[in-house]
C-alpha cells in the first residue's frame, strides 16, 4: 500500500498533484491545506473520498478505486488553539476514510491531518493527536489505521512517539526533513502514525511549490507479509525511515 500525504501551502501546490499521482502511482492521496472548493473528482486513476467543507485551509483524501471501497467519510473538529480561535484558519482538522481493501479482502482507515500551528504548545498539538486517534478507533474499531499529515511537531518528537506508543500507535518519520521554509524549524513536520500496519518506508518526495515536502508512505498489513511489489515502485534512494524514542520537553514560539 502507498500513500502519499503532501501539505499544499494554502493550495499553491495543487497543480502538482497529478504528475505526483503519474510518477509515484499511490494507493491513496491525503492533502492538507488544499482548496476544497477547487479539488476535482479525480486526480489521474486517484478518486475524491471526501473533503472538508467549513476549512478556510481544507483537508481532502483521494483513493483509488480499483484497490479500494470508500464505506465512510467523516470530518472531525479538534481541540482548537488560540490562532484557530482567532484567525478562523480551521474547523476541522482531521477527515477520515473507512475503506473496503479489495486486494486484501479486508477493512482499513485512513486519515488526513492537520494540527496547530507553531504559536501553540506541543502538549495542545499531542492533545489532537490523541482525540484524533481516539476518533478512529470509533469510525473504525480494531481495524488497521493511518494517519498521515502535517503534524506541526519538528521538535521534542520523543515525547510524542512515547504518547502515541502508549495509545497503541506508532509513530514514522520520513528518510529526510519535509519542510524547509524556517531557518531555525526546517525538519519533519509531516508524519505518520499507525496501528495494526508495518510501515516499511516512509519516503520524503521532492520539494515544488509548497514549503512542505511530500511524503510516500509504504506500508502492509502487520498479520501479511511484506510484498515486494511496494518496493519497486520506489523512484528516489530508499533510504529506512527513522523512528523516534528519545524524551523532549514542551516549546512554543
Amino acid at each position: 500500500m502507498r500513500v502519499i500525504s503532501y501539505n499544499l501551502r494554502k493550495n499553491r501546490a495543487s497543480g502538482e498533484l497529478v504528475a505526483l499521482a503519474e510518477r509515484y502511482s499511490p494507493n491513496i492521496l491525503c492533502l492538507q491545506e488544499c482548496n476544497t472548493i477547487d479539488l476535482p473528482a479525480e486526480v489521474g486513476n486517484l478518486h475524491l473520498a471526501d473533503s472538508t467543507h467549513r476549512n478556510r485551509l481544507g483537508l481532502a483524501i483521494y483513493y483509488r478505486r480499483d484497490r479500494f471501497t470508500a464505506i465512510r467519510t467523516q470530518t472531525f473538529a479538534l481541540k482548537k488553539s488560540l490562532h484557530d480561535r482567532v484567525a478562523a484558519p480551521a474547523h476541522e482538522r482531521l477527515i477520515a476514510t473507512r475503506l473496503v481493501d479489495n486486494v486484501a479482502q479486508r477493512e482499513f482507515v485512513v486519515a488526513s491531518f492537520h494540527a496547530a500551528p507553531l504559536t501553540a504548545l506541543n502538549s495542545l498539538r499531542r492533545n489532537q493527536i490523541r482525540s484524533a486517534h481516539e476518533e478512529l478507533s470509533v469510525l473504525g474499531p480494531g481495524l488497521p489505521t493511518l494517519m498521515v499529515g502535517d503534524y506541526n511537531y519538528p521538535i521534542f518528537q520523543g515525547k510524542l512517539g512515547n504518547k502515541v506508543n502508549q495509545s497503541g500507535y506508532d509513530l514514522t518519520l520520513s528518510d529526510t526533513r519535509t519542510y524547509t521554509r524556517y531557518k531555525f524549524f526546517r525538519g519533519h513536520f509531516d508524519l505518520a502514525t499507525s496501528m495494526g500496519l508495518i510501515i516499511s518506508n516512509v519516503e520524503t518526495l521532492p520539494q515544488g511549490t509548497s514549503d512542505h515536502m511530500p511524503i510516500l508512505v509504504t506500508a502492509t498489513y502487520s498479520d501479511e507479509p511484506r510484498m515486494q511489489t511496494d518496493a519497486a515502485h520506489h523512484h528516489a534512494n530508499p533510504a529506512a525511515s527513522e523512528s523516534v524514542s528519545i524524551e523532549g520537553a514542551d516549546f512554543t514560539i
